[in-house]
């Protein structure tokens, strides 16, 4: 018996616990489940308006120009008088330098003597071959003379009447008169070379003489148009070589802007310069504004990109060699474009739309930027066929946006700055930074 109750009294506590267990779980209350409620984030949305607008390129350049004028000594002298110094705006036919008279007025005056001499023996030429025209016909006449006493020598020899020393004589005279004869034949027909030598000797002298006239005009070296000093290589008292720079300027309508369009873009460019003469632009020069345009690109590209070379439009005085720029390039105007605000877009092709109180991701293609102008900000171009004009876009940048998300719409005008705010705010603080409505 006592073996019996120790096999079974072990068990009958056990099943008194157990059922004393099942008891309580069985009569305890009941508590009601927690109603959990959804996070609505408050944002501000602003609606789509599809355009034809477009994109703006910003670019950098420095302003060059191809014309760079060095002037430069018309011949060797010294330098009496300098106008100008760098930086200097001048107009055309202002003095720049001027340089002694007196290296070259001696060389002049002897050029000139060496014409009038040239001049002179030329009319002394014409006058001998008139001369000698003149006597070629008396000597022609002695000449006559002279053979007809040698035919009357010769009958008077044949007769036996004349002496032989006679005839001798007058074969003797005939042909000393043949050879004046032919001198003055030759003399005669020697003048047209005579005459072409001396012309061509003074119309090498009168050359030379316009050289130096020429380098004398020069001495006093003007502006040849409306340009900007660039730099003054000589002073006063100076004695310059020939050739030596004096001054160097450009044209204020010869400045060009060279910047780098980069690959990407350049097809898109080259293509619109085909269609199009130019492409408009603008130029910042410290808080002025020059209008400028893409009047070609560069013959040779390199790896990043094509210079392309803009021309200046507006008023270029403001502007100097070597000064670099911030270009905006007006690139070809694309259509059914949205202008959307940067903060709105994540990671450079996705945005977000409010519908049905939630957000909708739409991923889209980004075209360029749209400056700001005075009661506006900068803007994103982006493009989607998923985007209708009148379509609710979030603007307000949520770091933790994703498909889906539940969203509320703040009122119009209207902006939170928490959510911006929450990227760098602790997670557990995100209810306050965002102002989360349970």
């Amino acid at each position: 018996m006592r073996k019996f109750l120790k096999i079974i009294l072990p068990v009958l506590v056990l099943a008194i616990g157990f059922g004393a267990f099942r008891v309580l779980k069985s009569t305890k209350p009941e508590q009601a489940a927690p109603d959990i409620q959804e996070r609505v984030w408050r944002v501000d949305v602003e609606r789509a308006v599809r355009q034809r607008l477009a994109p703006i390129l910003t670019l950098y350049g420095r302003v060059e120009t191809p014309d760079l004028l060095r002037t430069t000594a018309s011949a060797a002298a010294w330098v009496t008088e300098v106008a100008v110094q760098d930086g200097d705006q001048v107009t055309k036919g202002d003095l720049l330098v001027r340089l002694d008279a007196r290296d070259f007025e001696p060389r002049i005056a002897q050029a000139r003597a060496q014409v009038a001499e040239l001049e002179a023996e030329i009319a002394s030429e014409r006058n001998r071959h008139e001369t000698d025209r003149l006597a070629l016909t008396q000597e022609t006449r002695l000449l006559t003379l002279a053979q007809e006493a040698v035919a009357r020598q010769e009958r008077l020899k044949t007769q036996r009447v004349g002496a032989e020393q006679a005839l001798d004589e007058a074969e003797q005279a005939e042909a000393q008169q043949a050879l004046t004869v032919s001198n003055r034949e030759q003399s005669i027909a020697d003048h047209p070379l005579r005459l072409r030598a001396l012309e061509a000797r003074l119309a090498s002298s009168r050359a030379r003489l316009e050289e130096l006239e020429l380098e004398y005009e020069r001495a006093t070296v003007r502006a040849p148009y409306d340009g900007i000093v660039t730099g003054v290589e000589v002073t006063a008292g100076d004695q310059v070589a020939k050739g030596a720079v004096l001054v160097s300027l450009f044209a204020l309508d010869s400045l060009q802007v060279r910047a780098r369009i980069p690959a990407p873009y350049q097809a898109e460019l080259v293509t619109a310069l085909t269609g199009k003469d130019t492409l408009p632009a603008i130029a910042r020069v410290g808080d002025l504004t020059l209008p400028v345009e893409l009047d070609r690109v560069a013959g040779e590209a390199g790896p990043s990109g094509v210079d392309g070379l803009f021309q200046v439009t507006g008023d270029a005085s403001s502007l100097r060699l070597g000064q670099m720029l911030t270009l905006r390039l007006e690139r070809p105007a694309r259509e059914g474009v949205v202008a959307v605000p940067f903060r709105s877009v994540y990671g450079g092709g996705r945005i977000y739309t409010l519908e049905d109180g939630r957000m909708v991701g739409i991923d889209v293609e980004t075209l360029g930027e749209r400056p700001a102008d005075d009661a506006d900000e900068s803007r994103l171009l982006v493009r989607s066929p998923r985007i209708e004009t009148g379509d609710l876009i979030v603007v307000t940048h949520m770091p933790n946006a994703v498909h889906g998300l539940r969203v509320e719409a703040l009122e119009q005008g209207r902006m939170v700055k928490a959510p911006v705010d929450a990227v760098t705010a602790p997670a557990e603080q995100a209810d306050d930074h965002a102002r989360v409505v349970q």
